[in-house]
């Protein structure tokens, strides 16, 4: 029978065991913060929040933004590590956290990074924000940009330390995609958010993630304060095949702030796992093809496909392609030929496009001819 429509192909079970349902993880009991979010890294799923696109006063989390704009400038070649930056009296005379840097003196870039991501150090920021921009306000204008390429629609930057400002403010959603940018896009320099202290000019800093030092698998990102928008944090830990980044705004103090955090990744780490359902450009289907140099074509995601699911529930996941029957060449490497959804009792929980991995040029002549036959018989 000749059908047009998109049709589905192939409905396959990814694990084979117990059926059973599992109870539903339980709410995360509220946390003693103005705001928070959870999201695992690799699939960006939201896990657990509250006011999460509520506008707030970021603090130090600021100079998340401060950092990756610096990388951006080394990944384009507009800046290097090497480079001797000359401080500012301006930039000497900041206040709050400091590095201690020392106006005329011309600082290593690496260091001044180090010292905006370990010691939180309003002098070391806005020296890098001078180096790029001439002045913190231009370099402003590249975070903002910055900000609505990484699409945070809660954020509005006023300054490169996260000092109070009117019109200064994001949110604990747009900080979390952020966290995610810093890990995704500049893994080579993401250790450097580990370091639990950096000295410079023989003055040894803290770093004051206290979770550094309660086991392996946090590893970053970024502490704030201020008497305005209270203890704040951005976090993020790996445990097996999970990443989990995390945002906790406006806890009461240092202690608060920990403890609030350490609950939101625990949750998380407890009640959901994250796995690879399929590698970057792995065949998942081989597909007819018809009136092309080729009769078949494989077809896959683009990139690594993960997903994020109650814990225990792999074994009921099942894998649904949804394909247009009816492929006429050409067909270009990459084109969109359908879609392939993870399912779980019955409802889709995460969908990804599902791409031509060759290309088919069209057939000759005389092929096409006889696939024109075949296809009204369909």
């Amino acid at each position: 029978m000749r059908c047009d429509k998109k049709r589905l192909i192939a409905i396959l079970c990814l694990i084979c065991g117990a059926t059973a349902a599992q109870a539903a993880p339980p709410p995360l009991a509220p946390l003693a913060a103005k705001a928070y979010i959870l999201i695992d890294f690799h699939t960006g799923m939201i896990i657990a929040s509250k006011d999460a696109d509520v506008p707030l006063e970021p603090a130090s989390l600021t100079k998340m933004m401060t950092t990756y704009v610096v990388e951006k400038e080394l990944r384009a070649g507009h800046i290097r590590l090497t480079d001797q930056v000359k401080i500012s009296k301006r930039a000497w005379q900041m206040g709050g956290s400091r590095m201690f840097i020392e106006v005329g003196k011309s600082i290593a870039l690496q260091e001044l990074l180090h010292g905006v991501i370990v010691h939180s150090g309003n002098d070391a920021s806005v020296a890098l924000a001078e180096y790029i921009a001439g002045t913190e306000e231009a370099f402003v204008d590249l975070m903002n940009k910055t900000a609505a390429e990484l699409k945070m629609q809660t954020s509005h930057f006023m300054n490169a330390t996260g000092l109070p400002q009117a019109g200064h403010y994001s949110s604990a959603s747009d900080l979390a995609l952020l966290g995610q940018a810093i890990i995704r896009d500049f893994p080579e320099h993401y250790a450097w958010y580990s370091e639990k202290e950096y000295t410079f000019n023989r003055i040894k800093q803290l770093n004051r993630n206290r979770l550094l030092w309660e086991g392996e698998s946090v590893d970053g990102i970024k502490t704030g304060h201020t008497d305005t928008a209270g203890y704040c944090i951005a976090i993020s830990a790996a445990r097996d095949t999970m990443r989990l980044v995390g945002v906790v705004l406006g806890t009461k103090n240092e202690t608060s702030r920990t403890v609030e955090s350490k609950k939101l990744l625990n949750y998380g780490f407890q009640y959901y796992e994250t796995h690879k359902i399929y590698g970057a450009r792995q065949p998942i289907a081989n597909l007819r093809v018809w009136k092309g140099a080729a009769d078949n074509l494989a077809v896959g995601v683009e990139q690594d496909f993960y997903i994020t699911y109650p814990r225990g529930e792999y074994a009921r996941l099942l894998s649904k392609a949804n394909i247009d029957k009816r492929i006429i060449a050409p067909v270009a490497r990459g084109q969109v030929l359908g879609n392939i959804s993870i399912m779980l009792d019955k409802k889709a929980i995460v969908t990804r496009d599902l791409n031509a991995l060759n290309e088919v040029p069209g057939g000759g002549m005389i092929g096409n001819a006889i696939d024109d036959v075949r296809l009204t018989l369909e």
